[in-house]
């Protein structure tokens, strides 16, 4: 390194720095998120790969979406403090379950709470406009915010592989048109073609490379890194669980149809009911994507805690929480009131 800085090696190791400015310098360069629970308990930066795995109605999408809500969000609007991000946000949509009306609902939410706080500039600029002026300013700030969240559904993984391709351009693109390009990339969910890749044997393309749930894999991650290489940003992926003992290994994947006629006969010893309270899901992604992941959280959901709350008219869902990677050796429940995990 001293070479390609024209300098000798006392001169470069001359150059000395504070661990304040150190940490200043790294704070800057690539600053920590703050999430809503349970994201909240892992410190997260851009660069990160965050893995949510949980079987269904475990609060996985909606965390999703809470982030996405925080992510754009501007952190002060016309005076008023809201505590988000203002930057923006690519979802792609890989189970086709988005709801567009649930993200508008807390998106409305999290504005009305603004508006409404105790905060003095909210205050002043309840008493200073009337109540039209104020849907208005709603209206506005609802409609800046939704012009963040790009939204991509893809039906294979090829569309998937091709979306991803397209990342730099489209972050290129928003950043022109909004002044701020994408800060978080989400995928829902990650395993949305597994059987479907899976169920055909591997074939050979014409140039000679095997296509098979473990090539589309790599190429999947071949394309996240790329991205983050130029472009660092938080990647949040949601994962259901496939239960059943042990793990998947790459010979699992050339199998022929005799261990599918087993799995009838093996999944009768256990219901699903107990795997997911016991957690004994198995790990079916290939390694190229487990060491892509820098970040797994695990979430369950207690169906027998849930109720309405204390009020009688909202529904409260009970949920536990556990991080995975990194291991906090804790299980924490965590609700979602009204759309709002706390």
């Amino acid at each position: 390194m001293a070479r390609e800085t024209g300098c000798g090696p006392q001169k470069w190791l001359a150059v000395d720095e504070t661990a304040a400015a150190f940490l200043s310098r790294s704070l800057s360069t690539r600053p920590p998120i703050l999430l809503p629970p349970p994201l909240h308990r892992a410190p997260l930066r851009p660069g990160n790969v965050v893995e949510i795995a949980g079987p269904s109605n475990s609060g996985k999408s909606q965390l999703l979406l809470t982030a996405a809500v925080q992510c754009i969000l501007p952190k002060e609007w016309e005076g008023v403090y809201f505590g988000g991000l203002g930057k923006a946000v690519m979802y792609i949509d890989l189970d086709c379950r988005f709801d567009v009306l649930r993200l508008a609902q807390i998106l409305r939410k999290r504005i009305t709470q603004g508006c409404g706080s105790a905060h003095p500039t909210s205050e002043d600029f309840e008493k200073d406009v009337s109540k039209d002026k104020f849907h208005y300013f709603q209206d506005t700030l609802f409609s800046d915010c939704m012009k963040r969240f790009l939204y991509v559904r893809c039906y294979n993984s090829s569309e998937l592989i091709a979306a991803l391709k397209s990342l730099i351009s489209q972050s290129e693109a928003r950043g022109k048109v909004l002044g701020t390009g994408i800060y978080f990339l989400m995928l829902d969910s990650i395993g949305a073609f597994y059987w479907i890749d899976r169920a055909p044997q591997p074939t050979t393309e014409s140039k000679g490379n095997t296509i098979s749930f473990q090539s589309i894999t790599e190429n999947v991650v071949q394309e996240i890194r790329r991205f983050l290489h130029l472009q660092p940003v938080l990647v949040l992926v949601t994962k259901a669980p496939i239960y059943g003992e042990g793990i998947t290994t790459s010979n699992d994947f050339q199998r022929g149809s005799s261990k599918y006629a087993l799995e009838d006969s093996t999944a009768s010893r256990y219901s699903k009911r107990e795997e997911e309270k016991n957690g004994s899901y198995r790990e079916y992604m290939p390694s190229a994507w487990q060491t892509l992941v820098t970040h797994r959280i695990k979430l369950q959901d207690l169906e027998q805690e849930s109720g309405f709350s204390e009020q009688g008219n909202e529904v409260l869902s009970v949920h536990t929480s556990e991080w995975v990677q990194p291991s906090l050796n804790t299980k924490e429940k965590f609700y979602i009131k009204d759309m709002t995990p706390f």
